[in-house]
């Protein structure tokens, strides 16, 4: 009977926590553990949600994993729990007392690997990724591992060199001549980038999709570039294509670019209505969060750090009185959006039942901003500013300032931002996901925020445009 009851607590659970309801998911999931305390499965769901609630987990994961050992997961989140809760030493160590049993865990070095270098370990937070591939040097992905960890940080000299390394032992594979392509393009080796692309065949490898769009627009080809991310839209990584093919529509002057986010419907800034109470009682607890050196490798935050974890899901009230005033002010500008359109990735999906894919607080200090980037797994974006520098502190205009619409500047495309957007203490910014974004750094002082991806439930997605 109490099998019986332990599943339907489950059921209960696992239906509030698809709608976000984290505390009534809480409650049903510690009801669903009492009654099933050897369950593997409810045991690791209650650690993880408790570790997204921000409560502690580490323990939780402990019991998790002695119930069921093979799970990887459960050892790899119990590493973050602890580093969350205050023992980055200890979550340092479990990770490399597991690698060292399956030095072929992929997930586990790159945690490793993110944990070094968040704690200020530069200058050899990829050790564990050398030890693993030298002392197993046929399996390419720990090579390929790597060699990401340094793409990440845009050291290209010692990504060339892994890949060299790695070619002596697994000769000139597929996968090592598109990484030796990137690396070329992403240096400035255009012309070697281009020749190592066209000796890799066709298909839908979206890694060569970005590689062949960058360089085109590195080169000038805004044709190419279109052609290419027109190419890449059907595949399952064509949300990655749109920020693409609108820079190369700019370039072209093709009156698509504009329909593709050039509607003044799609960027708005909206004033969501919390106190200043409440705001300060927000930026102490997002201040207290911030414990990262630096932040995550592969971010776009530059002299600043980024939170982990989703934090509008954490259990601390304020979260709750922050995410209700938030989503109001995404209701309000989805209702403004223009009509359906099944071509366009933001007209085309359902509108009815949003939901927080991910939330994040970022926190700059002297000179910091955001690289310009876009978020191909959102479907919108926000940012809410939740503390500021006083205008003479932070700059004189436009410091601080949110853009959009220009490319990154590596691709060196000569295009203005469509527009920008000053700061405000309260004030919630909303723009398409795939509308590429950054911010003007800041002379000094702090510049504290709430950021989050909305994604409409069930997902759907857009048709080519031609």
């Amino acid at each position: 009977m109490s099998d019986i009851a332990a599943s339907r607590a489950l059921a209960e659970a696992m239906a509030h926590r698809g709608a976000q309801r984290m505390d009534q998911a809480d409650a049903a999931l510690t009801l669903a553990h009492s009654l099933a305390p050897a369950d593997r499965r409810i045991a690791f769901l209650l650690a993880q949600l408790r570790y997204e609630r921000g409560l502690p987990a580490a323990e939780l994961f402990a019991r998790a994993e002695a119930l069921d050992p093979a799970n990887r997961d459960a050892r790899r989140n119990r590493a973050m729990a602890l580093a969350a809760e205050g023992d980055p030493a200890g979550a340092q160590a479990l990770l490399i007392d597991a690698i060292a049993a399956a030095p072929d865990w992929l997930d586990g070095l790159r945690v490793l690997a993110s944990m070094r270098w968040v704690a200020g370990e530069v200058a050899d937070f990829d050790r564990d990724w050398a030890g693993a591939a030298r002392a197993h040097p046929a399996q390419q992905g720990l090579w390929l591992g790597w060699f990401g960890a340094l793409a990440q940080i845009r050291d290209w000299d010692r990504a060339s060199a892994v890949l060299d390394e790695a070619q002596q032992h697994l000769g000139e594979t597929p996968a090592l001549l598109s990484a030796r392509a990137f690396v070329a393009g992403e240096s400035g080796a255009l012309d070697r980038c281009g020749a190592l692309l066209d000796r890799l065949a066709g298909g839908a490898d979206p890694f060569v999709h970005i590689a062949r769009m960058r360089l085109a627009l590195r080169q000038g080809d805004a044709t190419r570039a279109r052609n290419q991310a027109l190419a890449m839209l059907p595949g399952p990584a064509g949300r990655q294509a749109w920020s693409y093919l609108s820079t190369a529509w700019r370039m072209l002057g093709d009156p698509l670019g504009d329909w593709l986010e050039g509607d003044p419907a799609f960027v708005r800034a909206h004033d969501v209505g919390l106190s200043a109470q409440d705001l300060a009682e927000l930026a102490g607890v997002l201040r207290g969060l911030h414990t990262a050196q630096q932040a995550y490798a592969e971010q776009s935050v530059r002299a600043g750090t980024q939170t982990d974890r989703s934090v509008l899901l954490r259990h601390e009230p304020i979260f709750g009185r922050v995410r209700a005033a938030l989503m109001a002010a995404v209701e309000a500008h989805v209702a403004g959006l223009p009509p359906h359109d099944p071509r366009h990735p933001l007209l085309s999906v359902p509108r009815d039942d949003l939901r927080v894919a991910g939330s994040w607080s970022v926190r700059l200090g002297p000179g910091g901003f955001n690289v310009t980037h876009s978020h191909p797994m959102g479907w919108l974006s926000s940012a809410f500013y939740v503390a500021l520098p006083d205008g003479a502190t932070m700059g004189a205009a436009p410091a601080g300032h949110f853009h959009w619409g220009a490319p990154p500047a590596e691709l060196g495309v000569d295009l203005p931002p469509r527009g920008m957007i000053a700061p405000s203490v309260g004030q919630l910014v909303l723009f398409p996901s795939y509308v590429w974004h950054g911010t003007v750094p800041i002379d000094a002082g702090e510049r504290l925020n709430l950021a989050f991806d909305v994604v409409p439930a069930p997902d759907g997605r857009a048709q080519s445009p031609r």
